[in-house]
């Protein structure tokens, strides 16, 4: 799957619709849709469009497939963070903690593998999200066994695997034997941040009237920051997570004042994290010295 940065509708968006057409192959096309690699540069909204990839994924499975009241509901999409430094009993260990599969020290790694694909399979997952892949690095001895495992796993579950990891086709990912055999198995999806405006459309003020439309304030008027599109914009790059934080903090604060509306005033109160601060918002010039 590959999925262009600056896609209509946003690069999540994007990634979301593509992802979702593949996550249910027929028995035929298993093989060939293992892989799906979402780069994010650092302070980027990897994280984002994947958990955004999930949870679309998931009320498409469960439109179509309506659970039965008299049945456990299935699990369609599932969610795995590589721990740092993970080893491939780590890592089978995460696959088994999202679905609650009890594990403990003393039991093999194959024993958990076995575990794994039986209860993914016996449950219906149809997408595993794994998360921080840049964590492995097929050069060393750790990281060769745990993609090994990667590999192991995506023969034996009837999943598409979707990978989302930092900067990942500049690390160490792809070298080697390994990390030819991912790359090979592998198509890319960019994670990028909402460009202001893309031909006839444009996607971050189409994302700020969403964000508008789950707000709950009693004064709030509607309309109102699609109008600051420019300027929220200029405040989060273009980046969901910070756009997020920005409205979430503005509205909290409007609850506790008791105004319960969200103005330009009132978001220009609120600050980011330090990066974003001093990377995104406007440069002052600083006071000149006084001339002698």
């Amino acid at each position: 799957m590959s999925c262009a940065a600056h896609e209509a509708g946003g690069p999540v968006a994007g990634a979301s619709t593509r992802c979702r057409g593949r996550s249910s192959p027929g028995r035929g096309e298993l093989a060939a849709l293992r892989h799906h690699l979402s780069p994010a540069a650092a302070r980027s909204q990897g994280t984002t469009a994947l958990l955004h990839v999930g949870h679309a994924c998931h009320l498409a499975h469960t439109q179509q497939h309506p659970p039965a009241t008299t049945t456990h509901a299935p699990v369609p999409v599932a969610y795995v963070l590589v721990p740092p430094g993970a080893t491939a009993k780590a890592l089978a260990a995460e696959f088994a903690r999202y679905p609650g599969i009890p594990v403990t020290a003393r039991m093999p790694q194959a024993q958990i593998t076995d575990a794994v694909c039986h209860t993914y399979n016996k449950v219906g997952v149809r997408l595993v999200l794994i998360d921080e892949i840049h964590r492995l690095s097929p050069r060393t001895t750790t990281g060769a066994e745990t993609t090994d495992l990667l590999k192991d796993l995506t023969e034996r579950i009837k999943a598409t695997l979707v990978y989302a990891g930092i900067d990942v086709t500049t690390t160490a990912l792809f070298s080697g034997v390994r990390g030819a055999q991912l790359a090979g198995r592998a198509s890319l999806v960019e994670c990028g941040a909402f460009p202001a405006r893309l031909g006839k459309h444009e996607p971050f003020r189409e994302l700020i009237a969403e964000v508008e439309a789950a707000l709950d304030l009693r004064a709030h008027r509607a309309g109102t920051l699609p109008r600051h599109a420019a300027y929220l914009h200029q405040r989060t790059a273009g980046r969901i997570g910070n756009l997020t934080r920005l409205i979430r903090q503005a509205a909290i604060t409007s609850i506790l004042d008791d105004t319960e509306r969200i103005t330009k005033t009132s978001l220009d109160q609120v600050r980011l994290d330090h990066l974003a601060e001093t990377q995104h918002r406007p440069a002052t010039n600083e006071p000149r010295a006084p001339r002698r």
